[in-house]
């Protein structure tokens, strides 16, 4: 991910902000522009709850250039919790972090904790994000 790109995205991935439609209340995270369910163009800002659980998961063992040194890792599909938000079902895409791969499970239990993602090249950019650790 280019620096830019990484910067622009900082709001969600430090303080997970997605966007509620004001209209039908689905919540979008990255945030969107306009609802794909009733094409409002009105969204508030929301912080998505921090715990959530597995509906899916994957090992990667030959990882892209940024993350060889991390590999190999797993990565999931969370369901985030209620929370503040109101509304289950909002799902992210995540590393799951400090895990043995054989005890990963479907429905496993998670919490979202703040991590470093990788560095741009030896004296670049820390990009920073979040990791889905189990509980």
């Amino acid at each position: 991910m280019s620096s830019p790109r990484y910067w622009r995205g900082i709001p969600q991935r430090y303080r997970l902000e997605a966007g509620k439609c004001r209209k039908c209340g689905k919540i979008y995270f990255p945030p969107r522009l306009i609802c794909d369910e009733c094409k409002s163009r009105e969204f508030e800002k929301v912080n998505l709850p921090k715990e959530g659980k597995i509906l899916t998961y994957t090992i990667i063992r030959v990882a892209p250039s940024q993350c060889t040194d991390q590999a190999p890792y797993a990565m999931g599909i969370v369901e985030l919790s209620a929370g503040s938000t109101g509304k289950d079902g909002v799902k992210i895409l995540s590393q799951i972090a400090d895990c043995d791969f054989d005890k990963l499970e479907i429905g496993m239990p998670v919490r979202i904790e703040f991590r470093k993602i990788y560095q741009e090249g030896e004296a670049g950019i820390i990009c920073y994000g979040y990791k889905c650790v189990p509980v």
